[in-house]
């Protein structure tokens, strides 16, 4: 997790990691698969990307949220062991920084309430636009092209 005074950036849990690489099944029971980086894989334990050669995992996760038609499940990539985590820089994660990405707005029930697209210039701006809206309970960074998730942004607490 990285902070910012107004926001909160959430990789994907260890617990959630751990039972992945403990059991080999993914949210939908499915094998997880094993494989070398090709390198530029963005891992969502560390919310980096991967260097050529790096132990993957690659296997399907439903994000954070409230069950319902919205849920969804789809492909993400991890260290095939347990890594350092996101650096504790803050904000955004700096290695995606300049990465266009959309962000979309799910409310208290997780429909989706609302997202945006940014390039990646001013990310932090683009949060606040969405956070400004007292329905929005939580953001989803999703891959431009491919839809995957990256990573939650929740407000900061206070």
């Amino acid at each position: 997790m990285t902070t910012s005074t107004a926001f909160l950036i959430r990789a994907l849990e260890a617990r959630t990691l751990d039972t992945v690489r403990c059991t080999r099944r993914d949210a939908a029971d499915r094998p997880v698969e094993a494989l070398p980086a090709g390198g530029g894989e963005p891992l969502r334990c560390c919310l980096r990307d991967a260097e050529a050669g790096e132990a993957l995992l690659l296997f399907g996760y439903a994000p954070p949220g409230a069950a319902g038609p919205y849920r969804e499940i789809g492909p993400v990539f991890a260290h095939a062991v347990a890594c350092s985590g996101p650096e504790p820089a803050g904000g955004h994660p700096p290695a995606w920084r300049g990465r266009a990405q959309v962000l979309r707005a799910y409310d208290r029930q997780g429909r989706i309430h609302g997202g945006r697209l940014h390039d990646g210039t001013d990310p932090e701006a683009v949060i606040a636009e969405l956070f400004a809206d007292p329905a929005v309970y939580e953001l989803h960074s999703r891959n431009v092209v491919y839809g995957c998730f990256m990573f939650a942004v929740e407000r900061a607490a206070g």
